[in-house]
């Protein structure tokens, strides 16, 4: 028997992101009872803390080549990187479309491509 096949990423991550929006303490969130509440009333420097810790653990579990570790660990730093974007007021789907934006294109070509937007908005005179 054949298991089943898994839902397309994007509808695992709207759902999360989804859940993520309902712990945010203005939204009724209580840092008492929820990790994400919690870390969302402690401000984005203690969620991009976290995020570089879980990175970290990506990265040592890679370094070992540990298949199932390398798998949980990127599913925390999935997880808090969800965490980030609506501490932000962003979506999943906000990172999806740049994804798509970018299909297609060379790595090298996007690359340069933000090289040269980088130094264009540099060299633009500010107000």
């Amino acid at each position: 028997m054949s298991a089943a096949a898994p839902p397309p990423a994007g509808d695992t991550l709207a759902r999360l992101a989804a859940i993520i929006a309902t712990r945010r303490p203005e939204a009724g969130g209580d840092p008492e009872k929820s990790y994400v509440a919690r870390l969302l009333s402690k401000g984005p420097d203690a969620i991009l803390k976290k995020i570089g810790e879980e990175a970290t653990e990506v990265v040592m579990a890679a370094k070992d080549a540990d298949r199932p570790k390398i798998v949980a660990e990127m599913a925390d730093l999935w997880f808090h990187c969800l965490v980030a974007l609506q501490a932000y007021d962003l979506h999943p789907q906000d990172v999806l479309a740049e994804l798509a934006r970018r299909e297609g294109l060379s790595g090298l070509e996007e690359f340069a491509l933000r090289k040269a937007q980088a130094r264009d908005s540099e060299s633009r005179p500010g107000p």
